[in-house]
């Protein structure tokens, strides 16, 4: 596991690169096709400004199964004390939470339910999460969208969880959007989706990113020049050419 300082330095250094610089740079090193979400995982919501929507962070991940369980209530005071219990039986994993985690959500084939919602989203960057990826839907998403939380899915969910689903485990090995995703794999998402990089290979693969990205923006910054428009933020440093 790495430590606060090393991992603040890290997400620093990969801040900016674009999912497909990633995927360029998986494929120099051998890793074809590997780490792309299915393309249905896709931001929310989307700042062409500043870009607000897209995260790089290292993966917290989570893994939701269908509960064998049911609420049948006999009133309402019954069914708020058994819902009451259900959600108090979950362990208490967002204490776990570091700066610049990414919380990975494998939600897949639990129907109509939204683990993630208008509240719960926002504690959850109150603790230090950058943002939120999951292969199943959320809720509360007009307030989700307005209070700007970074999340990708594949759509939206209205159920609650309760009655329906459970957490099976946090921080274990999960399948989220058809990729294999680690503690401590690196993961980034932009317009173009959802990226992961294993941890193993995060150190070969950054510096060729880094360099297809920066080639990209001087390529960029001079058809900017010679087609007259005006430099923005998307080509760093090479807006100065």
């Amino acid at each position: 596991m790495m430590e606060k300082r090393e991992r603040r330095e890290l997400l620093e250094q990969c801040a900016g690169i674009r999912l497909t610089d990633w995927h360029d740079a998986l494929d120099t090193i051998g890793l074809f096709d590997r780490g792309l979400m299915r393309r249905e995982i896709k931001p929310l919501w989307r700042d062409i400004q500043n870009f607000e929507h897209c995260i790089v962070g290292i993966a917290f991940t989570l893994r939701y199964v269908p509960s064998s369980e049911a609420i049948v209530a006999e009133d309402v005071e019954d069914f708020q004390q058994q819902e009451g219990e259900w959600y108090g039986r979950e362990p208490n994993w967002p204490d776990a939470l570091q700066p610049g985690d990414v919380i990975v959500i494998d939600g897949a084939n639990t129907g109509d339910t939204g683990y993630v919602g208008s509240m719960n989203s926002m504690s959850w960057l109150a603790k230090g999460a950058v943002g939120i990826v999951t292969d199943s839907g959320v809720r509360d998403t007009d307030e989700i969208i307005k209070q700007r939380i970074p999340l990708y899915c594949d759509g939206v969910s209205r159920g609650i969880i309760p009655g329906r689903v459970e957490l099976d485990s946090y921080q274990e090995p999960v399948q989220c959007g058809g990729v294999y995703v680690q503690p401590g794999d690196l993961v980034v998402g932009d317009g173009d989706g959802v990226i992961v990089i294993p941890a193993d290979r995060i150190e070969q693969a950054l510096p060729i990113a880094r360099r297809i990205h920066q080639d990209d923006q001087k390529a960029r910054a001079r058809l900017y020049k010679r087609l007259g428009i005006p430099p923005d933020s998307t080509l760093g440093d090479a807006a100065h050419i």
